[in-house]
């Protein structure tokens, strides 16, 4: 297939690059876009290299089969009709598109088959926060429905892409010298902090970040679930944790939760408080970054609730938060041809 990449320079672009080696995706021709500034970049894709070629406006996308396009909401919005005016189908990791009707808003282990409407041929990938909870809650789902979910979310500095996390690495440095550290892509300095604050503020006192939770999920899931959150930037550098409280229609066992999040698709339980090294307890950023499932462990009874359960998600926002959840819903595709 001839697959081309928008983004190819960015954090997701470099990922996308290497989840399509991995998993052995059947590329036979890679094309590679990017900014004036990144044009010309070359990357080794298996036994080729390929150079990034400047986005423009026109024909480049002919014969194209499928495009993974992450270099921003708008540059998606710019160059859609672009993209897809030959055949290509657009897998788009921005939020340009994500509520919009005739776009499927696709988690493959949850709506798979959603990515089979797509009349505008944009497919979009969720936010990486929405991706890995609802991953989760699906499994739950299964056993009975979830009416309200109260998340909070531990994110890390490679949310903001790779510039972020070269930040906070400088952040560090300088304050271990004794000097003071430059703040951009934080609205303050993220090392030895915390920020409760991911994207700008809505009117309602959310930020975009928290409702795009509550809009996408529902999307996702077909439901009127109703989610409340609160994202907060942590100094860690990559993968995403969430802490979430949920209620369901009835009273479910903690034996029944358990089984049902180890056998989930993309799901996998690390949940033993008993565990000693070089085992670990519960999931963390630490050991969970670099892989593509979504971790659960801490999962318990809601004190203050007979049907709420609360549990602890661990995902590396960059793989599953976008770039393999992007490969896996072309993947679905392709076998339904």
């Amino acid at each position: 297939m001839v697959i081309a990449i928008v983004g190819a320079s960015g954090a997701v672009g470099q990922e996308l690059l290497k989840v399509l080696a991995e998993r052995h995706f059947p590329v036979t021709e890679l094309r590679l876009f990017g900014s004036l500034r990144s044009a010309g970049t070359e990357y080794s894709f298996l036994d080729h290299t390929c150079t990034v070629r400047r986005l423009d406006h026109g024909d480049l996308f002919r014969g194209v089969d499928i495009a993974f396009v992450s270099a921003g909401a708008s540059v998606s919005r710019e160059y859609a009709e672009d993209i897809t005016r030959y055949g290509a189908v657009m897998i788009d990791n921005s939020s340009a598109f994500r509520m919009d009707e005739d776009v499927p808003l696709v988690v493959p282990e949850v709506n798979a088959a959603d990515a089979l409407n797509a009349p505008r041929r944009i497919i979009a990938n969720p936010n990486c926060t929405t991706i890995q909870m609802v991953v989760a809650l699906a499994a739950i789902q299964r056993l009975s429905p979830v009416r309200t979910v109260r998340v909070a979310t531990y994110q890390a500095a490679s949310g903001a892409g790779a510039q972020a996390m070269n930040e906070l690495k400088q952040q560090y440095n300088r304050l271990a010298a004794g000097e003071t550290p430059s703040v951009s892509k934080f609205p303050f300095q993220l090392a030895y902090n915390m920020i409760p604050q991911v994207d700008v503020f809505t009117d309602n006192g959310y930020t975009k970040e928290e409702m795009k939770m509550f809009n996408e999920t529902r999307k996702i899931l077909h439901s009127d679930i109703a989610v409340s959150a609160t994202c907060v930037r942590v100094p860690s550098l990559r993968a995403h944790s969430e802490s979430i409280w949920l209620h369901t229609d009835e009273p479910l066992s903690l034996d029944r939760v358990r089984e049902a999040f180890r056998t989930a698709p993309g799901c996998c339980l690390v949940d033993n408080p008993a565990a000693v090294s070089p085992e670990y307890p519960y999931p963390m950023p630490l050991f969970c970054s670099g892989r593509d499932e979504v971790f659960v462990g801490r999962v318990r009874r809601d004190l203050a609730d007979p049907c709420g359960l609360s549990f602890w998600c661990v995902s590396d926002q960059i793989r599953k938060g976008a770039a393999l959840n992007a490969v896996q819903i072309a993947e679905y595709l392709i076998r339904r041809q």
